[in-house]
């Protein structure tokens, strides 16, 4: 079925582009599907309080702006991915994360319903950090849910699921790694006492707390 469509019927770029990513929910969904591809459910699990039929529209706009696209995995699976022009929002919302930072917290904070929306934030400030002496592959334990977190060749990522041979493991929580992109603890601190790590490969410990370090300076 064909969507319907608003627009500003502008030639301005803001007012093009928010045509395709400007309604509620569109850009939370972009940005958990910068963690790699998921089910219908795995998006509606993480974006509390949306509705079925609601996310099933923007799922379709998306689509139809060529922004995502769905397609059958294993066992009949129907997953949903960027495509490469979806991709290319990456910096615009880490560039709205930095923005968020500095705007003052809801008044009743609820946890979302699964973590990749540390994917995009995090894994584009790595991006950003990232050096060609970074060369490790790392999974981080987010409050029990796995991302596997790469850095090779200049480049750097942050995925949803762990890294199948980690040079380092690190388990954190939430909340004190919001509070540390906010600017409310000093990383020492959160270091020191919201960070267990195991290393796997003598030395790979320091290039991951050297990239960690870099990218939550991309924050400020």
């Amino acid at each position: 079925m064909k969507q319907k469509t608003r627009s500003y019927n502008l030639l301005c770029p803001i007012s093009r582009a928010l045509d395709h990513v400007g309604d509620r929910w569109t850009l939370l969904i972009l940005r958990d599907l910068h963690a790699g591809p998921a089910r219908f459910k795995d998006l509606q699990t993480g974006l509390k309080g949306i509705a079925s039929n609601l996310l099933s529209d923007r799922l379709h706009a998306l689509e139809a702006s060529e922004l995502v696209q769905k397609y059958e995995a294993e066992f009949g699976v129907s997953l949903y991915s960027l495509t490469e022009l979806g991709e290319r929002t990456g910096q615009l919302i880490f560039e709205l994360a930095r923005f968020g930072g500095r705007m003052p917290r809801p008044s009743m904070v609820q946890k979302p319903g699964n973590l990749r929306t540390v994917a995009v934030s995090l894994g584009t400030a790595c991006k950003r950090a990232v050096s060609p002496d970074h060369d490790f592959e790392a999974t981080l334990l987010i409050d029990g849910e796995a991302f596997r977190m790469t850095a090779k060749d200049g480049d750097a990522r942050i995925l949803a699921g762990a890294a199948e041979s980690p040079d380092v493991v690190m388990t954190t929580s939430y909340e004190p790694m919001m509070a540390l992109a906010d600017g409310e603890i000093e990383q020492s601190k959160f270091f020191l006492e919201h960070v267990k790590l195991e290393v796997l490969t003598p030395g790979k410990d320091m290039e991951f707390f050297d990239l960690l370090a870099r990218s939550i300076r991309e924050f400020y």
